[in-house]
């Protein structure tokens, strides 16, 4: 099945430079050569730490026209400006423009809360309904605000590009996660989603782009070391953590 993605591809379109810390980056060195293409709705990135999945779905959303902190195409708001430079490096493909759309990030996700709490505080606090719900996100666990924000605010017909969504959630709130995804994904929606959950990467009819040193492949979700680490770790706690401790 051919998907009719908001963005379809990412390019590589301006050298960087070799004095930054992008230039030696795996999944930079793969844009050299590569064109990194969205063949499905749901896409996620994979691997290890370092390998530059997190920098890249920054810059892309960043290039997409996003906070880079987070939040819709309309937030402005700058607590840290530690974003890195790759977004203006990069030309996105885009085929048509969403209806809805939202960058939500787990490192910085307490600073777009704090910028809604800003805007909404008075119909939040008084349990008026707003497209984030009617309760404050700080006044929820760092899961239940999480949730609260991609029930009430992704609307469908959108981009939506998360990073580790699964940091703040429970096994059973990651299911949840991913039936919203499931839902918003059959409304037009299209989601890139790094991650590090082999329970988020099961999602059916979805891409899974390993990244690696090697640079960045598809794979199934078995073939994942999160999913070999995992498994072989439930499948034997008791050796493996006597090879780990002993």
């Amino acid at each position: 099945m051919l998907y009719d993605n908001y963005i379809s591809a990412v390019t590589l379109t301006t050298p960087i430079d070799n004095r930054s810390y992008l230039y030696n980056l795996p999944a930079v060195n793969y844009l050299r050569e590569n064109k990194l293409r969205f063949t499905k709705n749901v896409t996620f990135f994979v691997g290890e730490n370092g390998a530059g999945k997190s920098t890249l779905i920054e810059a892309i959303a960043t290039a997409f026209g996003f906070n880079p902190e987070g939040g819709t195409r309309n937030f402005n708001f700058s607590t840290n400006k530690s974003h890195s430079t790759l977004w203006q490096n990069l030309t996105l493909s885009k085929n048509k423009l969403p209806k809805d759309g939202f960058f939500l990030r787990a490192e910085s996700f307490y600073n777009v809360a704090s910028n809604i709490e800003e805007i909404y505080g008075g119909e939040l606090s008084s349990g008026v309904g707003t497209p984030y719900g009617k309760k404050s996100l700080h006044k929820q666990s760092h899961g239940e605000s999480f949730l609260a924000l991609v029930q009430n605010r992704f609307s469908g017909n959108g981009v939506y590009i998360l990073d580790e969504p699964e940091a703040a959630l429970s096994p059973m709130k990651i299911m949840t996660l991913m039936a919203q995804i499931d839902q918003l994904a059959k409304q037009n929606s299209q989601f890139i989603i790094a991650t590090h959950s082999p329970m988020l990467m099961t999602m059916p009819n979805a891409d899974i782009l390993e990244f690696s040193q090697d640079g960045i492949k598809s794979v199934s979700y078995k073939e994942t070391e999160h999913y070999q680490v995992t498994k072989n770790f439930l499948d034997n706690p008791e050796r493996m953590l006597r090879y780990l401790l002993d």
